[in-house]
């Protein structure tokens, strides 16, 4: 993860600042969340706590009121610094910071009445570390939704920027295969393998891609879809993979988002950078008219040696139609040609 610029940070406080996000297992292994380490402080004492949900205006966290936090509430005026804890995956380091917030009240929480979640208001804008942290997660989501078909082709620009290693397999009813990576998107995968097409469309095939900096592993879960031919290799298919989406890990999102906002923020067509741009055909100039005569010479005859001199070799050439440039003539590359692979 690159450093982000403050301009990003405010544009996620703006879009994403009244949404709740609930620390569930998958969110805590995402964001790094160390949750022994969260903790909140009131009249200089640290009273520990389980972190529920968050969003850039408040958080909710689970305590025991038996520690006596009520009454140390009371005496604050129910004024609390809230600390957040979380580890950065790729530098290893630790990053934590504290939100003041004001106790807005609580519920009792698991049926039981020593358990309570409180329902914290943060009294200033949080720092800019949980922005970023929490907003990655935000704006993948929402892109998977509204560009889940924008498709990244695997190149050695694109391969070294999304950091994928080139260990790639698909498990086959729990067989792996391997393969190779052709294209990916949010919601499917394009691969080559050995196989025949027609026993293997509609079959449940997993996915797993291995990512570097940091070191992770996904399992995507699928289907093959469709098939394409992979010209001059008989033996070889291309497959379509259509992932489950509500399996989607988060990470992976994250991963595919990060690219498409750093590569091509603006442009939805991903796959069309590989293309080349069809020459426009040529077409032939219009002719020009012949010049007016000049006012004193339009009723003036010509002499008879003129029209004489005039003869076939005054004649305007006859004009030859352009040729077209014969790449106009050729058809534009379909999306097979991702498909022409040396192996």
């Amino acid at each position: 993860m690159g450093i982000m610029t403050s301009q990003k940070i405010s544009v996620y406080y703006e879009l994403f600042k009244t949404i709740d996000v609930i620390y569930s297992k998958e969110i805590i292994q995402v964001t790094g969340l160390i949750p022994n380490q969260v903790y909140m402080k009131c009249v200089g004492d640290f009273w520990p706590c389980v972190i529920y949900s968050s969003s850039f205006n408040g958080a909710k966290v689970v305590v025991n009121t038996k520690s006596g936090i009520l009454p140390k509430l009371e005496s604050a005026n129910n004024m609390v610094s809230l600390r957040f804890c979380f580890k950065n995956a790729e530098t290893g380091n630790t990053v934590t910071f504290f939100v003041n917030s004001k106790a807005a009240g609580y519920t009792p929480y698991g049926g039981s009445n020593d358990v309570v979640l409180f329902n914290l208001v943060f009294t200033q804008r949080p720092p800019d570390d949980l922005i970023e942290i929490m907003g990655r997660i935000l704006d993948a989501n929402v892109n998977s939704a509204k560009r889940r078909s924008e498709r990244i082709v695997i190149t050695p620009e694109s391969t070294r920027k999304l950091n994928i290693t080139k260990e790639s397999a698909v498990f086959i009813q729990g067989v792996p295969r391997h393969c190779i990576v052709r294209d990916l998107s949010f919601s499917g995968v394009k691969i080559i393998m050995m196989g025949v097409a027609k026993f293997l469309l509609n079959k449940e095939a997993n996915l797993r891609l291995e990512f570097d900096d940091p070191k992770e592993s996904f399992l995507l879960k699928g289907k093959f879809i469709r098939s394409e031919t992979v010209e001059g290799r008989k033996e070889l298919v291309s497959l379509v993979v259509l992932f489950d989406e509500s399996l989607v890990p988060m990470g992976y999102k994250i991963r595919v988002n990060d690219f498409l906002s750093q590569v091509r923020p603006d442009d939805r067509n991903i796959e069309r950078e590989e293309e080349e741009p069809k020459p426009a055909p040529v077409r032939p100039l219009p002719k020009s008219p012949p010049p007016a005569p000049k006012p004193q010479e339009a009723q003036k005859e010509p002499a008879a040696d003129q029209k004489t001199a005039a003869g076939p070799e005054a004649a305007p050439p006859k004009e030859e139609p352009p040729k077209a440039d014969a790449a106009a003539k050729e058809p534009a590359a379909s999306a097979d040609d991702d498909f022409d692979l040396k192996l």
